[in-house]
């Protein structure tokens, strides 16, 4: 089956999920009313903590060793089957490319394309030992143009938090994509990290998708109660 199917942590919480409880910590803006100082200062406050956060990840990038992606695999074959997108690790953030080959065996795996400024992702067929180009951005993505709709996303990211929030890179596109998929049907947002990269004070805004389900090197967390 689908995710909606399994009676697994996180399976069936694809469901856009109300922002409105993350915690104190957090720093948020909503409404027609805020100003433009206001959005200037938490665009401030994310660029900080993205800015810390990569020297976290540059660290533990550089300490890490093999199978860091084994307990990615153990959660994934928990969805045999199920159509799951990866990604093209880039630079220093966690690989899941074992994996997405375990994966592949099983079933359709997808790696995100970019298509354009202020859109959701596409994600683009991928199998393992396939024909790859460059894609926006550096990231590579394969030759050929099947597109497939993923029910499963592992998610790259800056930073994350024990309620299931995350940082990305200031573009959008996950938080598009993922509200866009969960639109049509309930999708597992797996946030892939390593461990080093938790905030305790993320700054989130309300469009901001959660994750489901957060992995690290280290273990498997369940995002705590709103």
């Amino acid at each position: 089956g689908s995710v909606a199917d399994r009676d697994r942590p996180g399976a069936g919480l694809g469901a856009v999920r109300d922002h409105d409880h993350r915690c104190g910590r957090v720093l948020r803006l909503s409404g027609p009313c805020v100003d433009g100082a206001a959005v200037s200062a938490l665009q401030e406050v994310k660029q900080a903590a993205r800015k810390a956060a990569f020297a976290r990840r540059k660290a533990a990038h550089e300490a890490s060793g093999p199978g860091e992606a084994a307990l990615l695999s153990g959660v994934l074959a928990g969805y045999r089957g199920v159509p799951i997108a990866g990604y093209m690790a880039m630079r220093t953030e966690i690989d899941p490319l074992a994996a997405m080959e375990e994966a592949a065996a099983h079933g359709p795996v997808g790696v995100p394309v970019i298509e354009a400024p202020g859109q959701a992702l596409t994600f683009a067929r991928w199998m393992p030992g396939c024909e790859l180009k460059d894609g926006p951005f550096g990231a590579m993505i394969p030759a050929s143009a099947e597109i497939m709709i993923p029910e499963i996303v592992i998610v790259p990211l800056v930073a994350f938090d024990v309620q299931g929030g995350r940082l990305g890179y200031g573009g959008g596109f996950y938080d598009r994509t993922l509200e866009l998929l969960r639109s049509h049907r309930p999708t597992l947002a797996i946030g892939f990290a390593y461990a080093a990269q938790e905030d305790r004070a993320l700054p989130l805004e309300p469009t901001d998708q959660p994750l489901d389900l957060i992995v690290t090197e280290n273990g498997v967390m369940t995002p705590k109660s709103r």
